[in-house]
């Protein structure tokens, strides 16, 4: 395993430094599979310190149920992330509770679903943000690990750009681009700090175009699509009757997705992503990129005074570390 980095934040004397979390108790949903269309039940569980998020499907046999959230466990990138393991036991459209996950900074988790998709909920990490938050969260022994950017990272494929730097903390720079549609083109930077995800990220729904829904159905895909859990552009007009949570809500469920898919590291990373018409393929292959490259990155842990500079992680605002929490 490569060694904790002992870089300027790490290597003080006398610091408290951020703990990993897992949930204080278990939370249960239900839902459906937006392309199966099939109903599924998803129980978060706690999990030992140093263990991760790992899924685990309880429909299938118990030697091959446990399918780890790992980018190197990700087998198919169209339309979601589908991860797998090597009994060829799948769990996809990972990225929205992945994202939640980050975003209230948990480290540790075992999560139960009793089929092949994670639920789509309203199409946003809010309902899952909710389903942590009625859990708790608690401490452990172990100091939370991260994944420290040491020099730029860049893949591209056609007009799809992906891109992670150095930084003193956590952020993501996103374009997209639909001209023509109601969507245009739309660009946001997210610092990932102070409960941003949470506040900022969490609600922003998925979104597709009407004659795109249409053809997946067609070929059996998105069966469990609707205005209730997705946003529809029909050309220039949106199709859900209640319009937009945020007029830039498409640019900042990209950003969402990227927090989800970038959670699949195994930690959060520190550093700098951007991203041009990017979308999980590209995101994964970024992180392919990164760890092709040992001199690219290294593990560190985070100080509670550097965590509000840093990381997000939910409630790890600003007033909870200077209350000692962190």
């Amino acid at each position: 395993m490569k060694p904790v980095n002992a870089n300027p934040i790490s290597d003080r004397m006398n610091v408290k430094f951020v703990c990993q979390r897992t949930l204080k108790q278990i939370a249960f949903c239900e839902g459906v599979g937006l392309h199966s269309g099939e109903p599924v039940s998803l129980i978060l569980h706690p999990a030992p310190a140093g263990s991760g998020i790992v899924f685990k499907r309880s429909d299938v046999d118990v030697d091959k149920a446990i399918v780890a959230a790992s980018w190197d466990n990700v087998v198919d990138t169209r339309l979601c992330s589908t991860i797998g393991n090597e009994h060829d036991v799948r769990v996809s459209t990972v990225e929205h509770l992945m994202a939640a996950l980050s975003g209230c900074g948990v480290d540790n988790a075992l999560i139960e679903i009793d089929g092949p998709e994670v639920p789509i909920m309203d199409g946003s990490s809010g309902p899952f943000v909710k389903l942590i938050e009625t859990a708790g969260l608690v401490e452990q022994d172990e100091p939370r690990r991260v994944i420290r950017i040491l020099k730029s990272v860049e893949v591209q494929v056609g007009e799809s750009r992906a891109v992670l730097e150095p930084a003193e903390r956590c952020s993501l720079d996103v374009e997209i681009d639909f001209k023509g549609t109601a969507v245009e083109e739309q660009a946001l930077n997210v610092g990932f700090v102070n409960g941003a995800f949470c506040k900022e990220l969490a609600s922003a729904r998925t979104f597709g175009f009407l004659h795109e829904v249409e053809a997946m159905r067609a070929a059996g895909l998105a069966r469990g699509g609707s205005l209730d859990n997705a946003i529809v552009v029909d050309g220039a007009k949106i199709m859900n009757e209640d319009g937009l949570r945020f007029d830039d809500e498409f640019v900042r469920h990209k950003i969402l997705d990227a927090v989800g898919d970038l959670y699949l590291a195994g930690a959060l990373i520190v550093g700098s992503f951007s991203g041009a018409r990017c979308g999980h393929a590209i995101n994964n292959k970024l992180l392919h990129a990164l760890f092709a490259d040992e001199d690219a990155w290294c593990y560190d842990v985070i100080s509670g005074e550097d965590m509000k500079n840093a990381v997000d992680g939910g409630i790890w605002t600003e007033e909870v570390v200077a209350a000692g929490v962190a």
